[in-house]
């Protein structure tokens, strides 16, 4: 039933994110605009070639003035960087493995990975249903910027977490 190509349900989809401020709250956001294609053999998406494109310019963390300079050149530089990209290699045992691409900097990651199942719905299409979650270094891939505070510590957490949760639908 899973096999073949599958893309992404963008209604049923997200990708959120959530780093420390100023180490005492979180600040979370997500981004708006994203692709996946994934190509799949079997029913258990073992082996499975996954590709996520996320456009960094569709950041969005409901402060205006925030995402501005999310996009600037001292964050994401979307204007010279308009990509972010993860492409698996491995999923299996509850982990995705993959090359993550930000700033074009390329590493190998790992994420904790739920398949939550596979289902048709009422229109006869098939959906499978997928949480990613996972945490990353932003340093490591040129996202540096940061503010030295007065008491101590840094403004922006180095460590990055994320969330998403897919709704892949069957191409037919």
């Amino acid at each position: 039933m899973a096999q073949g190509k599958w893309e992404l349900d963008a209604a049923h989809s997200e990708i959120e994110f959530k780093v420390k401020h100023m180490m005492i709250t979180n600040v979370k956001g997500n981004f708006d605009i994203f692709k996946i294609d994934v190509d799949a053999e079997g029913e258990d998406f073992k082996n499975a070639l996954a590709k996520v494109v996320i456009d960094t310019s569709s950041i969005n963390t409901r402060n205006e003035q925030r995402d501005g300079h999310l996009k600037s050149a001292e964050f994401f530089d979307v204007e010279k960087y308009p990509e972010i990209t993860f492409e698996a290699t491995s999923l299996e045992n509850d982990e995705i493995k993959g090359n993550l691409t930000i700033r074009d900097v390329t590493k190998p990651v790992s994420f904790d990975l739920e398949f939550a199942g596979i289902q048709k719905d009422p229109w006869g299409n098939t959906k499978a249903g997928f949480i990613v979650e996972g945490k990353i270094k932003r340093s490591e891939f040129g996202l540096s910027w940061n503010a030295a505070l007065e008491t101590g510590g840094v403004m922006v957490s180095d460590e990055v977490k994320f969330s998403a949760d897919i709704q892949l639908i069957k191409a037919q």
